[in-house]
């Protein structure tokens, strides 16, 4: 589980490293400038990679309940 959670370092690097590389106004993404459409996409990334943890997270399983 532990190495599962370097997962959540991806996106805070995208957001930080990725201005750097794409700081241009064209390509437009879906009518975004290619930057912001990045910016955009690690934040919905965000949420993909914390569910995965959650979801991969031994913890989170409820016990079963008896019948």
């Amino acid at each position: 589980m532990r190495n599962l959670r370097w997962l959540a370092a991806l996106p805070f690097l995208g957001i930080l490293i990725g201005p750097f590389f794409l700081n241009r106004v064209e390509p437009f993404v879906l009518g975004l400038p290619l930057l912001l459409a990045w910016l955009v996409f690690c934040v919905i990334g965000t949420s993909a990679v914390m569910a995965v943890i959650y979801l991969a997270d031994p913890q989170n399983r409820s016990p079963e309940e008896p019948r």
